[in-house]
């Protein structure tokens, strides 16, 4: 008996693994699964459609910030620098649950940084450190271009009766957004710091 049990694993192949695999492509970008989730073919086309491209742009918005920062500067470094950490953190769980959310309606969320940086609106800022009011109207003009769309997505996706999308939209998306971007314009106002 015991001498077969290392025969069978020699046969399939050992403990060595299969390196270098190559394989078809079973489900194309842009295109849905039919699953039975009771919603209509193009409503979930629609939705994906719009969830790539709030992914897309949610994933740059991350990096955005994880790049500030990192690059921040001045008396309110350290300020800044915990709430961008916080920010980032926030919308890297908000990239998560898009990406599951079109996984959940057949699609297939764009992962891959390329393909990403292809269809992204958020505009690409300098390689170089900007000054830190830069940075954060940077951030601003991410969320604002993010909110509009998001804004424009959820109504239509509750015209097609897609209540999950409309609510991932809203109460994740947009409300994680207006927060943030309520925070980051705060440090704009000029105001004194120790004497009115």
């Amino acid at each position: 008996m015991a001498s077969k049990t290392p025969a069978k694993s020699a046969a399939r192949g050992g403990s060595q693994p299969n390196l270098h695999q190559k394989g078809v492509q079973i489900q194309e970008f842009g295109t849905v699964r039919q699953l039975p989730v009771g919603l209509s073919h193009d409503a979930r086309m629609y939705s994906c459609e719009r969830l790539n491209q709030t992914l897309a742009d949610s994933q740059i918005l991350y990096s955005l910030y994880k790049k500030h920062h990192w690059l921040m500067r001045g008396p309110t470094f350290y300020q800044l620098h915990l709430l961008l950490d916080k920010h980032a953190g926030e919308q890297l769980e908000l990239i998560d649950t898009i990406a599951e959310r079109i996984q959940s309606l057949g699609g297939v969320a764009i992962g891959d940084p390329r393909h990403v940086a292809e269809i992204t609106v958020i505009k690409r800022p300098p390689d170089g450190v900007e000054e830190v009011p830069a940075m954060i109207s940077r951030l601003l003009e991410a969320h604002e271009s993010i909110l509009i769309a998001a804004h424009d997505a959820a109504s239509r996706a509750a015209e097609m009766g897609d209540d999950g999308t409309n609510d991932l939209l809203v109460s994740d998306v947009i409300r994680t957004g207006e927060m943030q971007a309520w925070f980051l314009a705060e440090h704009l106002v000029e105001t004194p710091l120790t004497e009115a």
